[in-house]
């Protein structure tokens, strides 16, 4: 079955990770799974899921950040109706959906205190009570929960239950973010890379060019897997040449020229640089071994010529990075692109 998320990786990290999910899969206790954003933890839950004997019962999952605070018990433990304004009618919680399976809690550092004493019993006895009820009720859930918040740290703070940390913390398994996974990024790249390319109905996939694979490997991709995908996936779509390896890719979308002028500031002057850039434009051409020629007999051919060698210059000495070639010019990437493909340089990592 075609999946829209799936495990893929080679590092030791990343597969560390994944076989301590599935040792802990068949043990009836709690798991909590920590990690950045963008990590997988969501599929994490899903292979303890899945490899456990529950498989065959409900895998339900709560986001606990979704919910305003007055509401997440009543989410959790259900009500019964007349038990607040609202609550015309009685309402099971998600553990009582979740009963013969498991509960994914994520974003479980958000939980408001007397959230957390409810769960803490929940945990311990496998007992719930619904909000206005006076009898508790049964129930076999497995929690996995998730965070990517420093929960000893929130215990130090009083922000979170030590007892409740205790119970939950069996087992911990920790996702490596996507730039300690060495080897990954190239692999997942590949993967979502082909699969946009037939979204896009492309007969062949002409896979990424070798600058726009070292660009991907030099980011510290602070959104992870998820982002990587966004990234790639944008790269595919923007490509206008599908017989050419994709060779730009665009890390931060919000990224233009035109993009309007915060609240209250002047619009940018196109005869000023600013100083940051400027410094390190003057930088560059100082230390560049780059000269200037001696004597023109045309001027538009030799200030085009110049120009082109400190291109190529700067490309040399940033490893035909061309991120970090346009910093060090003091141009956007847009504009170092632009200057690339008029002197046809976009394909000059060697």
């Amino acid at each position: 079955m075609e999946r829209a998320d799936q495990f893929i990786g080679q590092s030791f990290a990343f597969l560390d990770a994944v076989e301590r999910a599935s040792r802990a899969a068949p043990l009836n206790r709690p798991v909590l799974v920590i990690g950045e954003r963008g990590t997988g933890k969501e599929l994490i839950a899903e292979r303890l899921h899945h490899l456990s004997s529950r498989w065959a019962g409900p895998l339900i999952v709560m986001n606990c950040a979704a919910l305003p605070e007055n509401l997440i018990e009543a989410e959790l433990f259900g009500h019964e109706a007349g038990s607040f304004t609202g609550a015309a009618k009685t309402r099971h919680g998600r553990f009582e959906e979740a009963d013969g399976g498991t509960l994914f809690l994520d974003e479980l550092g958000t939980l408001s205190m007397p959230a957390q004493d409810r769960l803490l019993r929940a945990t311990e006895y496998g007992e719930i009570t619904r909000i206005g009820a006076s009898k508790p009720i049964s129930v076999d859930v497995r929690i996995v929960a998730a965070t990517n918040e420093n929960l000893p740290a929130q215990v130090d703070k009083g922000k979170f239950r030590a007892d409740l940390l205790d119970r939950l913390s069996f087992e911990v398994i920790t996702l490596p973010p996507l730039r300690s996974r060495e080897g990954d990024i190239p692999l997942l790249a590949e993967h979502f890379g082909r699969r946009m390319s037939v979204e896009l109905d492309w007969t062949n996939w002409p896979g990424f060019s070798s600058r726009a694979l070292a660009e991907l490997e030099a980011w510290s991709w602070p959104g992870n897997v998820r982002e990587l995908r966004n990234v790639v996936e944008r790269a595919v779509y923007r490509h206008e040449e599908p017989e050419r390896p994709v060779d730009e890719i665009i890390f931060d979308p919000f990224h233009s020229p035109w993009a309007p002028a915060k609240a209250g500031a002047a619009p940018p002057s196109p005869y000023t640089q600013e100083p940051e850039a400027e410094a390190a434009s003057l930088h560059l051409v100082e230390s560049s071994t780059v000269s200037p020629p001696d004597t023109v007999s045309d001027f538009r051919s030799a200030v085009s010529s110049y120009e082109r060698s400190l291109l190529e210059d700067a490309l040399r000495r940033n490893r035909y990075n061309q991120r970090a070639t346009a910093s060090a010019l003091g141009l956007s990437y847009d504009q170092l692109r632009h200057a690339l493909k008029r002197h046809k340089l976009q394909d000059s990592a060697p």
